[in-house]
């Protein structure tokens, strides 16, 4: 699911990555065109997941299916990469690992949510209804925050509604054509992965990139194996197929972005990567065409534009000063788009 990692590159101290805000400061103009290749390679690896998903309920594989092998795959991969560099998980109370945990579960839940509604409506459209997380974090932060919208985010928040009209094909048809349970299933992954961009950033941020993700798709994994407990046992374990169509969503979507974000977003500033990290929209469009045969007409790419311009609009220029240095000294990163 876009996306799946997101906040993941950067502590509120950054006193396990002391060499992030020198490389910052004194990076070479060459650095910042590698950081911002790497964002970029990252964000367009999330746009490939919903191929993998589509892939899976054509050959009849369940939601449930899916979901479960996608984060054994992710689990299992990010834990021996956390061993072959000699990270462990230490410092940390019970409390805080539970905390990690729960925040995990905004992506479990979003990579749910967002699978489900592939059921019932074209990739291009579920991904158009997952970015609608651009204003609906605005909200998380209005209410936990109390930190009202400013007058930039009201015009990024009716661009982005704008461009849903038109990317949503909407225009001249009949609203009974679209599955209402699809367009509410897509709706809501938005809502949960504005929750996991939020909570993620507040949670235990000097915890090791590596080991926080580690640690908050284990709790994804948790949540997955209850709420599709029924589908376990319908797991084969020597069934390629499903695994080989688990681990490509658990690749593109979990480990491969998280790995390239790890090296690209310290060299550029915060609100440069959430910018480049839109990428992933156009190229899960771009994807569904080649790989789906889905049809995109020039409407639904206007509104593609305006969706990315509403992004870069938020981004660049919808927080104040005191945010701005506030992220800046965070370098919180959103990525991921961090499990879909």
């Amino acid at each position: 699911m876009r996306t799946f990692f997101c906040f993941l590159m950067h502590g509120k101290k950054q006193k396990n990555r002391p060499r992030a805000s020198h490389v910052r400061e004194g990076s070479s103009g060459s650095m910042k065109l590698k950081g911002i290749v790497l964002v970029l390679l990252g964000a367009a690896c999330f746009g490939f997941t919903p191929i993998f998903v589509k892939t899976g309920f054509q050959y009849g594989y369940s939601l449930g299916q899916l979901n479960i092998t996608q984060m054994v795959v992710a689990v299992l991969f990010l834990w021996v990469l956390c061993l072959f560099k000699g990270l462990r998980v230490k410092g940390l109370t019970k409390q805080s690992l539970l905390k990690i945990m729960m925040t995990g579960t905004f992506v479990g839940l979003t990579s749910i949510l967002y699978y489900a509604s592939m059921q019932y409506l074209s990739a291009s459209l579920a991904i158009i209804l997952l970015f609608q997380f651009v204003w609906i974090g605005m909200i998380y932060e209005w209410v936990f925050n109390k930190s009202k919208p400013t007058k930039v985010n009201i015009v990024a928040l009716v661009v982005t509604l704008a461009g849903v009209v038109f990317a949503s094909n909407i225009i001249g048809r009949d609203v009974s054509e679209f599955s209402i349970a699809g367009l509410v299933l897509g709706f809501f992954a938005g809502v949960s992965y504005a929750g996991f961009i939020f909570f993620s950033g507040k949670v235990e941020t000097d915890t090791h990139p590596l080991v926080r993700s580690s640690i908050m798709v284990s709790g994804s994994l948790i949540l997955v194996m209850i709420l599709f407990i029924q589908d376990v046992p319908t797991i084969d374990l020597t069934d390629g197929r499903l695994w080989s169509i688990g681990a490509g969503v658990a690749l593109v979507g979990a480990v491969i972005p998280p790995m390239f974000f790890a090296g690209g977003a310290p060299l550029i500033s915060s609100r440069l990567s959430n910018v480049l990290t839109s990428i992933e929209l156009p190229v899960t469009i771009i994807a569904a065409m080649i790989f789906l045969s889905e049809p995109v007409s020039i409407s639904q790419w206007i509104g593609i534009l305006l969706i990315i311009t509403a992004i870069m609009i938020n981004q660049l220029y919808g927080n104040t000063e005191e945010e701005k240095q506030r992220d800046d000294s965070q370098a919180s990163f959103d990525i991921e788009k961090e499990v879909i």
